[in-house]
């Protein structure tokens, strides 16, 4: 069984030697406005320009690299509200294999609409009233194919953490690294990247305030189960951090601040009109906390990722004339 001391920087190399020429080395992008907001050098890496639309893809392609010939002719099951869903479609169609993917029946529908159109089958459940942990567990044994769940996988995390890799080597030093929090295994491959190449960098992890069961976790020291979040940031929409993304982020991530829904729609709106970047909820939770002054201290270099962009013009027009 994997343990929070499994996954190592060396995986994380591995992952980025695998990916090379595979995933997108996506941009870094600064703004002048946003720096005199911030009140410091912010860098952003746009993972919302990787293959899929969002960081996904990183882990779910090392994940189906890994797998035995026998694995990967019998096929990927995973669960997904819609990011993982597509990574793991791509990946299973890019590797020759075949992927069956459990969504949420409110999952945006542009992301269902991709996952199958890049050939995997859908499957839908009710988020609030279905475990869907216990619904792919049981769908991957009735069909024997691999389960590849979307963040508590050692071969999951350690290619998330390719983009901070990616990140450190273009820019150098940073004070502080934000990175959003759903399941956690975006923040526990930064976590990892970032504490072996840069020990001092405070990694912190951002999460929607109705969702904030990380946070609690990690204050408690045991992982804490919350009402299934009902959040504009759907990626983030999830009831308690993963076992193994929990251990490693104990241990190294340095906390987890707190944006609102109407933070993170500022947020797509500030990326939208000044960098001129389309980011979705969950992917602007990290710069919605550098623009809400969440990252405490007084950093001069601050990292964030920008987790992904997959949302629709029309969704994205009703969110930013809600609020």
């Amino acid at each position: 069984m994997a343990t929070a001391t499994s996954v190592t920087f060396d995986d994380v190399r591995a992952a980025a030697v695998r990916l090379d020429d595979i995933a997108h080395r996506t941009p870094v992008l600064t703004s002048r406005i946003l720096n005199a907001r911030a009140g410091a050098e912010v860098f952003i890496k746009c993972e919302n320009l990787q293959r899929v639309g969002a960081f996904k893809f990183r882990g779910a392609y090392n994940a189906v690299a890994l797998l035995s010939p026998e694995q990967r002719a019998r096929g990927v099951v995973a669960h997904s509200s819609g990011n993982h869903a597509q990574a793991i479609a791509l990946a299973a169609r890019e590797l020759g294999t075949s992927a069956v993917v459990l969504m949420p029946e409110d999952a945006p529908r542009p992301k269902r609409e991709a996952t199958a159109g890049y050939g995997a089958e859908i499957v839908t459940y009710d988020r609030y009233k279905e475990d869907r942990i216990a619904l792919s567990r049981a769908l991957a044994d009735e069909r024997g194919m691999t389960l590849i769940p979307p963040f508590d996988h050692p071969d999951v995390i350690a290619g998330q953490g390719t983009a901070t890799l990616e990140l450190l080597d273009e820019v150098g030093e940073l004070d502080a690294l934000l990175a959003p929090v759903g399941g956690g295994g975006l923040l526990a491959g930064t976590a990892i990247a970032a504490k072996a190449l840069r020990p001092a960098t405070r990694v912190i992890g951002v999460e929607p305030e109705a969702g904030d069961d990380t946070k609690r976790s990690l204050e408690r020291g045991e992982r804490v189960t919350i009402p299934v979040p009902r959040t504009i940031a759907d990626g983030q929409a999830l009831p308690t951090p993963g076992e193994l993304t929990f251990g490693i982020n104990r241990r190294l991530a340095d906390g987890v601040v707190l944006v609102s829904d109407a933070e993170i729609v500022e947020a797509m709106r500030f990326a939208f009109e000044y960098l001129k970047i389309v980011l979705e909820p969950s992917g602007a939770t990290a710069l919605a906390a550098v623009l809400s002054g969440r990252v405490e201290g007084t950093p001069r270099r601050i990292g964030l990722i920008a987790s992904g962009g997959n949302v629709d013009s029309r969704r994205f027009a009703d969110l930013l004339a809600a609020h």
